[in-house]
């Protein structure tokens, strides 16, 4: 398995690192790096290479990676006879490209690349699901290849159920190259997706009975790269000074939260 290659694009682009301990597993055209504690991805990096995207049938079930401990990963017992959806981290048809396409699908299907999700969306879902595909047109002109790095943000009070704290928010990071002067530089543009739910929808009597914890719909945001790097605790000076979104003044004098912007369609995303 090649896993996540730093020079696949024109400008070298390292993993971004976590200060807690993780587990690093190499998959086709992608990689994990696998909290234990929390047993769940704390990262995943993805290479896209869309000018070779490949349609392959869905046809795969999840497994637990043998690589890592089955108590060092969330597997099927967090989803049973419940609403929530084993989302995929790096989206399926991502890493699905060249001659080891099949491969790669069948990859996505391994539950260190699964996290927890509402089972019902609103429109913000397909938003979410859809910004690799906006970012791509919009990067045409690279041979339409992008590195993409998503994952969880870790919080302690996230909600415990069956072992597992329940995450509310994700982040999501493209990267992608532009020839300026002929020299390759570096873009990047950083989303995040909140499921929490709205305080008065939280019922007390859930949250005692073993049922999931309640997440809300999730409302799509871009934010600046450098709120990623706060919320997660990731080293990614690399992609933070790549950030070329520019949040309105009246945004940025808000303070953290004020720059954040949120999407009702691919056409609010600024790159």
């Amino acid at each position: 398995m090649s896993g996540y290659e730093a020079g696949f694009l024109d400008v070298e682009v390292e993993l971004p690192v976590a200060q807690q301990p993780v587990i690093h597993l190499d998959y086709t055209h992608f990689s994990v790096l696998l909290d234990p504690a929390r047993r769940l991805a704390a990262v995943t990096a993805v290479n896209i290479a869309g000018a070779e995207l490949v349609e392959v049938k869905r046809g795969s079930t999840w497994r637990l990676d043998t690589r890592a401990a089955q108590e060092e990963q969330a597997g099927a017992e967090l989803y049973a006879r419940n609403d929530l959806d084993r989302g995929h981290l790096v989206r399926r048809r991502d890493p699905v490209w060249g001659d080891d396409a099949k491969q790669a699908n069948s990859d996505t299907f391994v539950y260190t690349n699964a996290a927890p999700q509402a089972a019902k969306f609103n429109q913000s879902k397909e938003l979410w699901v859809g910004l690799e595909d906006h970012v791509l047109a919009f990067a045409g002109a690279n041979r339409l290849r992008l590195s993409v790095f998503t994952g969880p943000v870790f919080r302690p009070d996230d909600a415990l159920y069956r072992g597992v704290r329940i995450p509310r928010m994700f982040w999501k990071i493209a990267a992608w190259t532009v020839l300026v002067d002929g020299t390759a530089q570096l873009r990047s543009a950083g989303f995040v997706v909140d499921q929490s739910p709205l305080l008065e929808d939280i019922d007390l009597r859930e949250l005692l009975s073993g049922n999931p914890p309640p997440l809300g719909p999730f409302r799509t945001f871009q934010v600046p790269v450098e709120r990623i790097a706060e919320l997660t605790a990731l080293s990614i000076d690399q992609l933070v000074d790549a950030d070329r979104y520019q949040p309105a003044p009246a945004a940025q004098a808000g303070g953290t939260q004020g720059d954040w912007h949120e999407l009702a369609a691919s056409d609010d995303i600024e790159l």
